[in-house]
């Protein structure tokens, strides 16, 4: 008989990567709040002066812990910290480099670079040559049951169709490795990419395939990772990555224009499935590679995205927003909440100067004039630069399938889909939406519903102000075109 998740990790020492990221830490929460484990190993670095042991004892202070340090208040038991960083050639001591070799049963590598305008050079040095190195490491391991690798469901997104399979690359990480190594780096090397993590990491997948077949291993491609919509709470999030950047900063009334076509399906899904699902495939991972013939087939990958049986375009995605706006505005909001959507580049960029760069500056002008230091013009060119780095995603949508993941699930004990949720089947977008709106205000606007009173107040006086706005705009062009006559 089949041994349920909790049994496959039971008295299993596992060895996490990115343990300190939006991912690596609710999985580990997760893990420790679900599966009756040995130790957790983490890998972490020093950090501008502040110690692996200062970093970590501060991670898991922090409130995402507060529902596991009730449960479990000796949880830090199962933790064991070793200093060490993927960068390096050597990624830790060597007693703790043999440690693991000796301990780990398995490995989830959540590791890499999520800026999309790093230089290749960097998202190199720790999407492959970091992976690589943890892969060296696994080979070595006396114990491995399973090794599960992260990458991104848009790791092929120059293509308009994303099956679980794997798809060639222009280039090999040893052929990238050497142009980088030997200075002979071309200019355009992502080529159709459209930055150098989605780049890296379709790189590093076929890296696995063909270098490290023979390991117990699999590929999990999330999609736009969001926030939690139950557990350890709903809402959570600590980041302005991706989709959660976009909605915060139109709740608070600062993104007023964006190329964006709200008829495309945006593919996100929510942090806690996504720990769910990534626990769930090392499950699977270690059941397969029980039949000592699938270490002769490719690695499985699995697309775990929302878009195969729950879809949503950003058109109702936004009017769900809209409405809980209504009811709940932030305190903080610069402007009323509207925000103009358009399809055509210059229209978009006409919009940024009259909506964007020019109240910016104005205000800049005032804060100069009261000595203060003008700030507004430098937000909203770092804003802009954040929502340019998006806008593949803001204007396309990708065909996937996840067949090997809904598999997964039909495989699942009763028990275990009850502990590790991850189905899209019947979604309600409407109630995840208005979560997400409220673990925005609450973690990354740090407001609470205390205020909400003296908040409506104040939006709807924003709400006149941008009426009145509106009115005074159209005057002064009515009134220009008719002295213009």
């Amino acid at each position: 008989m089949e041994k349920s998740i909790a049994e496959t990790f039971r008295n299993g020492t596992l060895l996490v990567t990115g343990s300190t990221g939006f991912l690596g830490k609710i999985l580990i929460e997760k893990i420790l709040r679900s599966c009756p484990v040995k130790t957790i190993v983490i890998i972490v670095r020093n950090k501008n002066g502040i110690s692996p042991q200062q970093r970590v004892a501060y991670l898991y202070e922090q409130s995402i812990f507060n529902r596991l340090r009730k449960e479990k208040p000796d949880f830090m038991n199962n933790i064991k910290v070793i200093d060490g960083d993927l960068e390096k050639t050597t990624i830790s001591s060597p007693d703790d480099y043999q440690w693991m070799i000796e301990n780990v049963d398995f490995i989830f590598h959540c590791a890499a670079t999520i800026k999309f305008n790093e230089p290749v050079e960097s998202a190199c040095k720790i999407n492959i040559q970091g992976t690589e190195r943890i892969l060296t490491l696994a080979t070595k391991m006396k114990n491995l049951k399973g090794f599960v690798h992260v990458s991104t469901a848009y790791s092929h997104c120059p293509r308009d169709e994303i099956k679980e399979q794997y798809y060639p690359t222009p280039i090999t990480s040893a052929e990238l490795q050497n142009m980088i190594s030997s200075d002979k780096l071309p200019s355009n090397i992502v080529g159709n990419w459209p930055n150098t993590y989605t780049f890296t990491k379709s790189i590093v997948e076929n890296s696995i395939a063909t270098n490290y077949g023979h390991l117990p291993i699999s590929i999990f491609r999330p999609s736009i990772i969001g926030c939690s919509v139950a557990e350890p709470e709903p809402g959570w999030t600590d980041n302005t990555n991706g989709a959660t950047g976009l909605i915060a900063s139109k709740i608070a009334g600062v993104l007023r224009t964006i190329q964006l076509d709200t008829s495309k399906i945006t593919d996100i899904i929510p942090i806690d499935y996504t720990a769910n699902a990534l626990i769930c495939t090392m499950w699977d991972t270690v059941k397969r590679y029980q039949d000592p013939n699938a270490f002769y087939e490719e690695p499985k990958i699995y697309n775990y995205v929302s878009s195969c049986e729950s879809a949503v375009t950003w058109n109702m995605m936004l009017i769900y927003v809209n409405e809980v706006i209504k009811y709940y505005p932030p305190l903080t909001s610069m402007w009323y909440n509207f925000c103009i959507f358009s399809t055509n580049f210059w229209i978009v960029m006409i919009l940024k100067l009259l909506l964007h760069r020019i109240p910016a500056a104005l205000v800049d002008l005032s804060l100069f004039i009261c000595g203060k230091k003008p700030r507004m013009l430098k937000m909203y060119e770092k804003l802009e630069l954040s929502i340019d780095m998006v806008k593949v995603f803001t204007m396309r949508e990708w065909k996937f399938d996840n067949i090997n993941t809904r598999k997964m699930w039909s495989s699942l004990r009763p028990e275990d889909r009850k502990t590790f949720y991850y189905s899209f089947e019947g979604f309600d977008w409407n109630s995840y939406m208005n979560i997400y709106f409220h673990g925005i205000r609450k973690h990354i606007l740090k407001e609470d519903l205390n205020n909400i009173e003296t908040a409506l107040a104040k939006h709807k006086k924003l709400f006149w102000y941008h009426h009145l706005s509106i009115v005074l705009i159209v005057c002064l062009v009515v009134h220009i075109c008719w002295m213009s006559r």
